[in-house]
């Protein structure tokens, strides 16, 4: 069992900046994709950046140029450094983690998501 909590969430005015952090805890093995995903309400839960054990990242559209994930030195701890956050960016963002282990069975983990709410 792999633990994520988040943090970082709040509210920021137009232009702003909010840096989300996750940390995991439990059984974490080294092959993993650490992501973070958003809902925004009456919408469903999409995906917005991704960064493999590798090191390797990827940006939903609508996010790059803005947003960046980065890990921990630590690999359990992922950041999510969001700049020219506009309102439309306004969602619960959640913390995931696909996770594989020594035997290749997979895994796929959720937080319990923290409050981004872009509003002047």
């Amino acid at each position: 069992q792999v633990q994520l909590v988040e943090s970082g969430g709040g509210l920021v005015q137009p232009g702003g900046s909010l840096r989300l952090s996750c940390a995991a805890s439990g059984s974490i093995f080294s092959r993993n994709e650490m992501a973070w995903y958003r809902q925004a309400p009456g919408k469903e839960r999409e995906f917005v950046a991704v960064i493999t054990s590798s090191g390797n990242t990827n940006y939903a559209d609508d996010v790059k140029g803005r947003f960046t994930i980065s890990r921990g030195n630590a690999k359990n701890t992922v950041y999510l450094q969001m700049n020219s956050l506009k309102p439309e960016d306004t969602a619960i963002y959640y913390c995931n983690d696909k996770t594989w282990s020594p035997g290749n069975v997979f895994y796929n983990y959720w937080g319990q998501g923290t409050q981004v709410t872009v509003s002047s």
